[in-house]
């Protein structure tokens, strides 16, 4: 299987606290790895860190590395917006631009000039048709992306970052804001896309992660204490702040 994402040593400071500490993990191609554990320990941070979005934040350092595809993302020559491009990120809440479907999907597209006009219906459709969402809104390009429902919005979100291929997803609690059946139908679009993508999620949602990721991260005051098989985490977890985590002793 290969290694999509690796850190040596990574070690992330927000002025003099010490928001991760020594985390060596190693990411596979075409999987979806869960990123999990209590309010504060790590996970949003570790998963910011594989596009450099920390970078935005005053007052934060970073040692050790990042490999993405075999390349260290934290040398001065990385383009930061090639990496992002690589790179790409879901948050929370949908956060749609207040353009119409269309402009959303091509903002990128045409920002970069990564294709002619020419190519820009063959972009929607094919970008569209990635989340599922080519039928329902066809007919609807030119409608806001606001109108749309919370689900249909982070679909949205998520097509939006495909016209400049990207290798891998970073999905930053992305039903958190949205009801129990759209969280189903965002959890099958995610098996599907991994198809294509390599996939982190952080969630606070246990049954979340047993149900949609192939492998599993515990944070837990900044230290990575177990990653390993999905499955086999949550049946035989290796260590006991594991266990109690997941048996809702804590968290």
């Amino acid at each position: 299987m290969h290694t999509m994402i690796e850190t040596h040593q990574l070690n992330f400071f927000y002025g003099s606290f010490h928001g991760l500490i020594d985390i060596n993990l190693a990411v596979a191609q075409y999987q979806i790895t869960a990123l999990i554990g209590p309010s504060g320990c790590g996970k949003s941070t570790l998963l910011r860190t594989f596009n450099r979005m920390n970078d935005l934040i005053e007052n934060v350092r970073v040692t050790g590395r990042v490999f993405i595809d075999g390349v260290d993302i934290y040398t001065p020559q990385t383009d930061l917006v090639n990496l992002r491009k690589k790179v790409g990120m879901v948050f929370q809440r949908p956060n749609p631009f207040a353009l119409s479907v269309a402009e959303n999907i091509l903002f990128s597209v045409k920002i970069h000039k990564t294709a002619p006009a020419s190519q820009y219906e063959a972009i929607l459709e094919e970008s569209l048709r990635a989340v599922d969402l080519w039928e329902a809104l066809k007919d609807k390009l030119h409608r806001s992306a606001l109108q749309l429902s919370l689900e249909q919005q982070q679909r949205l979100c998520i097509a939006r970052l495909l016209p400049v291929k990207p290798d891998i997803l970073l999905m930053d609690e992305p039903c958190s804001a949205l009801d129990p059946m759209s969280t189903a139908h965002i959890e099958e679009l995610m098996r599907m896309l991994k198809v294509n993508y390599t996939i982190l999620i952080v969630t606070h949602n246990m049954q979340q992660a047993a149900r949609v990721s192939d492998f599993a991260a515990f944070l837990y005051l900044g230290e990575l204490i177990e990653f390993g098989s999905t499955e086999k985490m949550f049946t035989v977890p290796k260590d006991r702040r594991t266990e109690e985590y997941l048996t809702g002793k804590f968290g």
